[in-house]
């Protein structure tokens, strides 16, 4: 078995496309993904996961029903399972998220943006 390293840099530098997850990596079950975001996103939950966001590049806004959270580059917050949320980015922001690998980014809503199957780069 060989042991690789990564950068996460040059995995955002492989696509253009905004709110599209990519995998980068998988541990126990997990999926690390990256996807860079621009303009709104839709109102959705996981009912089963919970959903951390963390901020590589830029700053975004985590719209939940009681508040709204600002995120800037090194924050990130982690959304529990059942908790409708709206990420949101005025410009291009680079983002990781960490949780089950089968999660959709939609939760249970069906949207011109579900990724069913992201791509692994």
């Amino acid at each position: 078995m060989s042991i690789t390293k990564s950068n996460i840099q040059e995995k955002f530098n492989h696509f253009t496309s905004h709110w599209t997850p990519h995998v980068i990596a998988e541990l126990n079950g997990q999926a690390v993904k990256i996807a860079k975001i621009k303009g709104d996103f839709i109102w959705h939950q996981h009912n089963d996961e919970d959903e951390m966001f963390w901020v590589i590049k830029g700053s975004m806004k985590m719209e939940l029903r009681d508040q709204t959270l600002t995120l800037n580059e090194g924050d990130f917050t982690v959304v529990p399972k059942g908790v409708e949320h709206k990420p949101s980015a005025e410009d291009e922001t680079h983002i990781l998220m960490f949780e089950p690998k089968e999660t959709l980014n939609t939760g249970g809503e069906q949207s011109p943006l579900t990724v069913k199957n992201p791509q692994i780069i």
